[in-house]
């Protein structure tokens, strides 16, 4: 079995034993889907709903209406879009969704390696966060499995009165920069001293950290992902930073 790089421990051990001797509390932050699992829980949600006939009021085609929405539109109103078909619904209704979509497919295939990360961190006390641009509620039952609570979940929303989930945006729209101000805003402004990401929609999260990076790829040729994972490789080696291949 892989493991990750040494060094890469003994670094994230000594920054955050100087962060704390300059007073300045520990802030982690990894992208969720292709980072901490080789699956997609925001779209896994959509799929269960679809599958289940859930949202009765979604277009004939949804899968490629959300498809084409990123194309003609944007990725932003994409992603925003999977949180306002929930319109209407209560929100613990589309949290028992998301648990039950994410139960069908167990095992979720967790990235060990960056679990044993997370665990480390979370036994040195450091803050640690999911930052994703999935819907936050989808993504909600996989942070337990990396040893995180919901509450660790940072992720694309739209406001929710009195339980009932709106159309409304609340907050940023957590792609590529906004993922960096959704962070900062439940930090209070701290920058994390360090990220994980594996595709360019996460750079802006890298880049914000102001210690250690660490791009993962684990898509393998011909998925979606693999291009793109492939020029973060090229950017961790440019940049030194750490890089880990599942594949």
């Amino acid at each position: 079995m892989k493991t990750m790089p040494s060094e890469l421990v003994l670094q994230l051990k000594n920054a955050i034993r100087e962060a704390r001797s300059r007073q300045i509390r520990p802030v982690a932050a990894f992208d969720a889907d292709g980072t901490l699992w080789n699956t997609d829980l925001g779209e896994a949600l959509f799929h269960y709903q679809i599958r289940n006939g859930l949202l009765p009021n979604l277009p004939p085609d949804p899968w490629t209406h959300y498809q084409n929405l990123k194309v003609e539109q944007s990725h932003e109103v994409a992603y925003l879009w999977l949180a306002q078909i929930n319109s209407g619904l209560p929100l613990e209704q589309v949290r028992a969704w998301a648990k039950a979509a994410v139960d069908e497919m167990t095992p979720v295939p967790v990235f060990s390696e960056v679990k044993d990360i997370i665990s480390l961190l979370l036994e040195l006390e450091v803050e640690v966060f999911i930052v994703t641009a999935s819907i936050k509620w989808a993504v909600e039952p996989g942070a337990h499995l990396v040893g995180l609570s919901p509450e660790q979940v940072i992720g694309i929303e739209t406001r929710v009165d009195n339980g009932i989930i709106t159309e409304h945006q609340h907050g940023p729209i957590t792609y590529r920069r906004g993922k960096v101000d959704g962070l900062l805003a439940r930090t209070n402004g701290q920058t994390p001293f360090f990220a994980a990401g594996n595709t360019e929609g996460d750079l802006p999260l890298l880049e914000s950290a102001n210690e250690l990076r660490l791009v993962v790829a684990g898509s393998p040729h011909g998925d979606r992902n693999f291009e793109t994972e492939q020029r973060m490789l090229t950017i961790a080696e440019q940049r030194r930073w750490f890089s880990f291949k599942f594949l």
